[in-house]
């Protein structure tokens, strides 16, 4: 079976294909079209005091490298604080989710083994953007 060829991809800083859910936005810069479906790569940031989708699995694996503030991330029902430089691998079918606990936003890279997560966000940005992501002041 031949592989789908793939192409060099430069995705200048500000741009990828943007969702925006309030107080949290994805930027996915490199999707399964362009990865032959090995991964997906995505910027994810939250504002302070922000919540995630709550907690949740699926298939893919997750790869999460904090750049910027302190990310909170629940593994398997454990909690962690993740500051800049931080690193998690969380498994496909294991459950997870993420906040920002701080006063400051947060940033991380995502990286999904293999791609196709990112075809779920036309139906996941409108319910994320509609839903109250706000935390209590922490």
């Amino acid at each position: 079976m031949t592989e789908p060829a793939r192409q060099p991809l430069i995705v200048p800083a500000g741009q990828g294909r943007a969702y925006d859910m309030g107080r949290m936005q994805a930027v996915f810069k490199a999707d399964q079209d362009e990865t032959a479906g090995r991964y997906s790569i995505s910027e994810w940031w939250l504002e302070p005091n922000t919540r995630g989708p709550g907690v949740h699995a699926h298939s893919d694996d997750h790869i999460f490298y904090v750049i910027e503030g302190s990310l909170r991330l629940v593994v398997d029902g454990q909690w962690s604080t993740l500051d800049k430089g931080g690193y998690a691998l969380i498994p496909g079918g294991v459950p997870h989710d993420f906040e920002n606990r701080s006063q400051a936003k947060v940033g991380f890279i995502s990286l999904n083994n293999p791609g196709g997560f990112e075809a779920k966000m036309a139906g996941i940005a409108p319910a994320m953007a509609a839903a109250d992501l706000s935390l209590p002041d922490a």
